[in-house]
């Protein structure tokens, strides 16, 4: 009985070891990934002369009115292909477009049906642009970026920190056109003490919100 006792105790004891081993590898590659991206200095806040024309996006909605031809007004979705479903035209491409853009091609593609067409394209629902708040905070999830949002405003949103949040590490992820990603720091105790500044910066669509505990 002892000796089968003993057995399974030893049994146990490589379980637990290799258990801890595992443990320490996934910690390693987790550490080892964080290290690969530098943290870079605060960017300046944009200049509010300097706003970018809104192009459309997957998931966006727009509001086509057509004057004096309500079949043909309609509130559709920007679809996973970039493109968007009008009566009399089936698909058209809107992804990457301004609502400039899209009415000039919507007056010429409905120029062959109906005679001076006044088209009035609208941003219903701004959808593609959103930021995600994620890890030791109250709310997780995706936030629509309608308007300048900063990084307090963001966590706010996410219902603040959660109990055992690191609030002196926060990090804000940021994909750049080549692909590669930037990482800021925001120390929250630091920000609010006033040591901090420039640091509560303003958010870019795509951007994530890392909170560790």
């Amino acid at each position: 009985m002892k000796a089968g006792s003993a057995r399974r105790l030893s049994i146990h004891q490589m379980q637990n070891r290799f258990v801890m081993i595992l443990v320490l590898g996934i910690l390693a590659v987790a550490v080892g990934g964080c290290g690969t991206r530098q943290l870079s200095a605060p960017p300046s806040d944009p200049d509010p002369m300097d706003r970018d024309v809104y192009t459309f996006g997957v998931t966006d909605k727009i509001q086509i009115v057509v004057w004096r031809n309500p079949d043909l007004s309609v509130l559709v979705p920007v679809r996973p292909d970039g493109k968007i479903s009008v009566p009399l035209l089936d698909d058209i491409h809107a992804e990457g477009l301004t609502p400039t853009e899209l009415k000039e091609i919507l007056t010429r593609e409905l120029a062959e049906f109906i005679i001076s067409p006044n088209v009035t394209v609208i941003v219903s629902e701004m959808n593609s642009r959103f930021i995600s708040v994620i890890g030791a905070v109250n709310a997780e999830g995706r936030y629509p970026l309608s308007r300048n949002l900063r990084v307090l405003e963001a966590l706010a949103m996410a219902n603040g920190f959660g109990t055992f949040a690191d609030k002196d590490n926060v990090r804000i992820v940021r994909r750049q056109p080549d692909g590669s990603e930037t990482e800021y720091r925001f120390d929250y105790d630091a920000y609010i003490k006033g040591k901090a500044p420039g640091t509560n910066i303003v958010l870019g669509p795509g951007d994530t919100i890392i909170v560790p505990d």
